[in-house]
C-alpha cells in the first residue's frame, strides 16, 4: 500500500539523502541531472558547471527536483518538490559553499577554489531552489 510521507518525514528524507536529479523544462525539451545538494529546510542548494541545466533554468525557473531511497526489501520512500530556481552570487553563493563543504567533509578554501573553476574550466554556478510545494510517498514491506 502507498502511503503519504508528512512533510516531517519529507524534510527527513531530504536530509538524509545526498544525491537529488533536477528536472527542468524549456523549447519542448525536459532534461533530468542528479546532483549532489545540501538542505536547509526552505531550499536546496547546489555548486554545478555552468551548462544545460543552468542556461534551462535561467530560461524557465519552474523546476522540479526528485529524491528517493529504496531498500532491497520492496520498500522505498520519495520526495518531489516543485520550486523556483535563484542564482545566487556573493554572499549568497559563498553561504551555499560553506552549507554544501559542511555537508561534505570539504574544507572553506578548497570549496571557493571549486566555486572558481569546474572541472574542464566552465565557471561553477550555485543556485538554490526554493521550494514551492513538496509531496512525498512510500511503501514498507
Amino acid at each position: 500500500m502507498i502511503d503519504e510521507l508528512s512533510r516531517a518525514e519529507i524534510d527527513d528524507l531530504l536530509n538524509d539523502q545526498v544525491v537529488g536529479r533536477i528536472g527542468c523544462h524549456t523549447d519542448s525539451l525536459t532534461y533530468v541531472v542528479p546532483v549532489i545538494y545540501a538542505y536547509d529546510g526552505g531550499a536546496l542548494y547546489v555548486a554545478s558547471v555552468e551548462g544545460q541545466k543552468t542556461r534551462m533554468m535561467r530560461e524557465n525557473p519552474n523546476v522540479c527536483f526528485e529524491v528517493d531511497e529504496y531498500e532491497g526489501t520492496g520498500s522505498w520512500r520519495s520526495a518531489i518538490v516543485h520550486g523556483l530556481y535563484e542564482e545566487l552570487d556573493g554572499t549568497d553563493a559563498q553561504a551555499a559553499i560553506a552549507l554544501l563543504a559542511a555537508r561534505f567533509g570539504r574544507s572553506g578554501e578548497e570549496g571557493t577554489a571549486r566555486r572558481r573553476h569546474g572541472t574542464d574550466g566552465a565557471r561553477t554556478v550555485c543556485f538554490r531552489i526554493r521550494i514551492g510545494t513538496v509531496t512525498g510517498r512510500t511503501v514498507a514491506r
